[in-house]
């Protein structure tokens, strides 16, 4: 049943502004020309708030090795390096690391899944995903995924291949059932750039069984389109999915399973390719205004309601997804990245928004309530004026929740990147920065963070820095960080 106008009204006035309706993570703003409040003065790296209580774990200390700054007191280990580290099979660790899920292994190890975002004919890419035997869905493809597997004192166990010939593998997400799904973030065909089969599905990783993966399956039911993240809701069995594509800006998915139908290892792969229903969202604010973009919303706690509207053709046979709606039908975004389940809802990530969306800025961090149909809006970082400036924080990507409260975010923006927190109340600060430069003394350029995401004891956030493709274990004094008194 659609969300009325009036219903929404209502509880929009139950709620006054709606900074609370749902979620832990309060209203987080940074970057010059951000909603938000700024550290006091001689705070650095704005870890002290205004009582003088610290937050965060300090400024970061330059590393001499030239590659992860971090806070006094932490340490990172590599994992994997492309080029560099070997899998089981002997060949080399793939390159571009991406969207990462961790899953508790045996003896306390922990297994980690690893997307490769590899686009293109595998001649193109020195260190390609391994075509296993037995793995592959299109022999002409370079991505895929591998699964890592660290022991319980930090130490690299073993790397295999769990999906190989796909493309572009960027996001995904665990599932309440112990699997990773991986979305291929490209619409290209069978004929296309070299593919011979058709690409922009999600497929499904199993980190505990190799066999599961044999013959790889596209996911059908989840549509064909530039695939970012997806996360599962529990409770009502539905997925929610990001696209991340521009002329127009992508969507925002959900997909309802088929009455009946139980989740479980393997199940989806069950599915007919038109099983289900995929929709997209559609959002209108409190006066039932239809909202055209998310980038309209200019301060944190805009709440919208959300209706969902029916996908024509969810494998684009003939007009990609987003481009079978026309104006008005649906609400879009500009980059639709990251997605975490969470405190009951989603955490949605629009990493920036420029010339083609209505309103400029460097990143959104949105909640959906399932139960509220409510989109609210929790971080809004204005437009950095000089990114090579270490400081500020631009272009959030994957997140995750941390369990010591909050979130933690991958800067995918321009100039210095970092991994960043945001406190419960809305504050933040530096988690590590990327030092390792892959461009010239001249012109330093410095990669993305991807796949930020802790161990199952809490110990350990793993992440990565997508080129040349290395997977951090980072380990250290990790502590809850207060509330405002």
């Amino acid at each position: 049943m659609p969300l009325t106008r009036r219903d929404f009204a209502k509880r929009s006035a139950l709620t006054g502004a709606g900074v609370a309706l749902a979620g832990s993570v309060g209203v987080l703003a940074t970057a010059p020309g951000a909603i938000g409040e700024e550290a006091p003065d001689g705070a650095p790296d704005g870890t002290l708030d205004g009582q003088g209580h610290r937050i965060g774990y300090g400024p970061l200390i330059e590393d001499p090795d030239g590659i992860l700054a971090l806070p006094a007191g932490f340490s990172y280990r590599i994992i994997t390096r492309a080029g560099v580290t070997k899998l089981d099979s002997g060949e080399s660790t793939p390159s571009n690391h991406d969207g990462t899920g961790t899953f508790e292994g045996h003896r306390g190890t922990t297994l980690l899944v690893n997307n490769h975002e590899l686009k293109g004919p595998r001649a193109d890419w020195p260190h390609p995903v391994p075509l296993a035997e037995g793995l592959v869905y299109d022999p002409a493809a370079s991505g895929g995924c591998t699964v890592v597997e660290v022991a319980k004192d930090g130490t690299p166990v073993g790397e295999w291949v769990g999906v190989a010939g796909t493309s572009t593998n960027c996001a995904g997400g665990t599932t309440p059932w112990g699997t990773w799904l991986t979305g291929e973030e490209t619409e290209d065909r069978a004929g296309e750039h070299g593919m011979t089969k058709d690409h922009g599905y999600v497929f499904e990783v199993d980190p505990y069984d190799r066999r599961a993966g044999r013959d790889p399956k596209p996911l059908k039911a989840l549509g064909r389109y530039a695939h970012e993240a997806v996360v599962v809701d529990p409770k009502r069995g539905h997925l929610f999915l990001t696209e991340d594509a521009a002329g127009p800006n992508g969507l925002f998915y959900r997909w309802t399973p088929p009455h009946g139908f139980r989740h479980g290892r393997g199940q989806l792969r069950s599915l007919a390719a038109d099983s289900g229903v995929l929709e997209a969202f559609k959002c209108f604010d409190s006066g039932g205004r239809f909202v055209d973009d998310l980038s309209r919303a200019t301060k944190t706690g805009t709440v919208y309601g959300v209706d969902w509207v029916e996908v024509p053709d969810r494998d684009a046979r003939k007009v990609s997804v987003r481009k079978q709606f026309k104006d008005g039908e649906v609400t879009r975004a500009r980059k639709l990245e990251g997605l975490w389940w969470a405190d009951g809802g989603a955490y949605v990530v629009s990493s920036y928004a420029r010339a083609e969306s209505p309103v400029q800025h460097d990143g959104q961090v949105w909640f959906y309530d399932p139960r509220r149909r409510t989109l609210t809006l929790k971080v809004l970082l204005g437009v950095n004026p000089d990114p090579a400036k270490d400081g500020a924080f631009d272009g959030p990507d994957n997140i995750t929740v941390s369990p010591y409260g909050g979130l933690i975010i991958a800067e995918d923006g321009e100039g210095v990147q970092h991994l960043f927190g945001a406190t419960d109340d809305g504050r933040t600060y530096p988690i590590a920065r990327n030092d390792l430069n892959i461009g010239t003394p001249e012109k330093p350029e410095f990669s993305e963070f991807t796949g930020p995401v802790f161990s199952p004891d809490g110990r350990t956030l793993f992440a990565n820095i997508q080129d040349p493709g290395i997977m951090l274990a980072i380990t250290g004094p990790w502590k809850r960080q207060r509330r405002r008194g």
